[in-house]
């Protein structure tokens, strides 16, 4: 019977493999466990297996996990689409976001993070794929964005993430990660200081990893069976 303590080694040591398969070395590459719909318990088993970074998509689900785990020295990283009425209690629980799309939600968060707490930490979305049902800012607009994001008091722009188009093309998924990162070097060419290409899931982390990903998020690799039911209550 598998454990998530045994899972997470077996992540880790894939990651491991992707990485030298690349030429990179592991510990340039973070895992962060999507913990959305699973129950406290599960992420405190992970923590007890060396897990720290966790990710959720939620943000009632997530406040209620943040207190119930209030105990353990967590790292919370917000993943899912941002509503406005959600910016405060995102900017206040929460040391990462990886999903700012629009200036105006950008700041939202900036002007409600407190100002006693450390600057937040913020990746810059990009619709990579070009998917009408996906969020995050097209690649033309990125440049312009990043550069407003960047000015913003009490955010620090790290880098960019995606969720390209599912598929199982090796070669496909490369593409999108590529793009993804050319986009990033961009960026870096044009005066910002960016060290964060959030990118890789569960099904497709070797080409993200191949590709330059510096923290990938997984979920299903992690946590076996999914404990909260999808519904209003977490939404």
């Amino acid at each position: 019977m598998t454990t998530i303590a045994s899972n997470l080694q077996a992540v880790r040591d894939a990651m491991a493999a992707a990485a030298t398969e690349a030429g990179r070395a592991p510990d340039d590459i973070s895992l962060l466990a999507v913990s959305k719909t699973f129950a406290p318990e599960a992420i405190r088993e992970a923590y007890q297996a060396g897990q720290t970074r966790f990710a959720e998509s939620y943000v009632q689900e997530a406040l209620h996990k943040i207190a119930a785990l209030h105990d353990l020295p967590l790292e919370w990283h917000y993943i899912g689409p941002i509503q406005s009425n959600k910016t405060r209690a995102i900017a206040e629980h929460f040391a990462w976001v990886h999903s700012v799309d629009r200036l105006k939600i950008a700041e939202r968060l900036s002007g409600q993070r407190p100002a006693h707490f450390p600057p937040l930490q913020v990746c810059l979305q990009v619709n990579i794929s070009g998917e009408a049902s996906k969020s995050g800012a097209p690649p033309g607009e990125t440049a312009q964005l990043a550069m407003a994001i960047a000015q913003l008091p009490h955010l620090r722009l790290r880098g960019l993430m995606a969720v390209p188009e599912p598929g199982d093309d090796v070669a496909a998924q490369r593409a999108a990660f590529a793009r993804l990162r050319r986009l990033f070097e961009q960026l870096n060419r044009q005066g910002l200081q960016l060290d964060t290409l959030s990118m890789g899931m569960s099904h497709d982390f070797a080409a993200a990893v191949a590709e330059g990903a510096t923290m990938v998020r997984i979920g299903s690799a992690i946590f076996v069976q999914r404990e909260y039911p999808q519904d209003a209550l977490f939404k």
